[in-house]
């Protein structure tokens, strides 16, 4: 397949969304499956009807495939969400016009979270995931979809940074070899200057867990991920490119009994100091006077 099609390419005329996904891509019915069943919930910490709607509407054996949605693991993906949320929020109030670069997005419905009404939201994914996005969650005009690989440089190409940009990848890097995750954010920082990265990472631990061929959360077997650290390797980050000024730990937010206490308050609980899932935000030195930003 190639790493970057057309996007009008990908939309076909299908009365019934039936996801064919298997491998990395099956990962954002799962996340999605997760979030929907939080926010059914009365007492929810991520408000989110989209998500409820699609796992209503595709034509996909959830439970059979991927197992019981269970809360606690439910509970821990939405306040992922939410904390990536909070930092598109931030960047928006600072940047109400600004560009958002979802890498991997998957079926995340952040956009109608968080969406001011000004901000341009760019969605870069691999074809069939984008395809199936595009068919369940129809895009309005300041919403532009990229199939290409996010190792495929083009993607950077035709972006507008003139207005701040940000850049998420939210449940994606882990999947990538830690030098290609290091040429990915040296990247942003050459294109993007004055801009801002968010991602999660997973442990070393959990990283070398799933390539054992362990069960993830819930007793689901997620697909491998190379690329796990731990909170003291992740400052080395800071060296990856000349550009990067901030490395700034993103805690999740609090929510809803012990595990929402704990999931807060775990950069302080000795238990998970050291093997917790982390948020990352970077920011990238602006340019020098008279330099261009924007994809080269």
């Amino acid at each position: 397949m190639p790493a970057y099609r057309a996007v009008e390419e990908l939309v076909r005329d299908q009365d019934q969304p039936r996801p064919d996904l298997t491998g990395i891509p099956e990962t954002a019915l799962w996340t999605v499956y997760h979030r929907a069943a939080e926010a059914a919930r009365p007492d929810t910490v991520l408000p989110d009807p989209r998500a409820v709607r699609l796992v209503q509407e595709l034509d996909f054996p959830f439970r059979a495939r991927l197992g019981a949605a269970r809360p606690w693991v439910a509970q821990a993906i939405a306040l992922r969400a939410l904390g990536f949320d909070g930092v598109v929020r931030e960047f928006l109030a600072a940047h109400p016009d600004g560009t958002v670069i979802a890498l991997g997005e998957g079926m995340e419905t952040q956009f109608w979270r968080v969406d001011n009404g000004r901000v341009r939201w760019v969605t870069v994914d691999l074809a069939d995931p984008l395809e199936l996005r595009l068919r369940v969650l129809p895009h309005g005009a300041r919403q532009r979809p990229v199939a290409c690989d996010i190792r495929d440089r083009r993607w950077l190409d035709g972006i507008d940074a003139s207005r701040g940009v940000l850049v998420t990848a939210q449940g994606l890097l882990m999947y990538l070899q830690p030098a290609q995750v290091h040429q990915l954010i040296a990247d942003c920082a050459e294109n993007f200057p004055g801009g801002t990265m968010v991602f999660d990472t997973v442990s070393r631990r959990f990283s070398a867990r799933t390539r054992a061929g362990g069960q993830g959360p819930g007793g689901h077997r997620l697909p491998p991920m190379p690329w796990g650290v731990d909170p003291a390797e992740r400052e080395a980050l800071r060296t990856v490119h000349p550009a990067v000024t901030e490395l700034r730990d993103i805690p999740l937010p609090a929510g809803r009994g012990l595990l929402g206490y704990a999931a807060s308050h775990a950069a302080a609980l000795p238990f998970l100091r050291k093997n917790r899932p982390l948020i990352t935000r970077l920011r990238f030195a602006a340019a020098p006077a008279g330099h261009r930003a924007g994809g080269a």
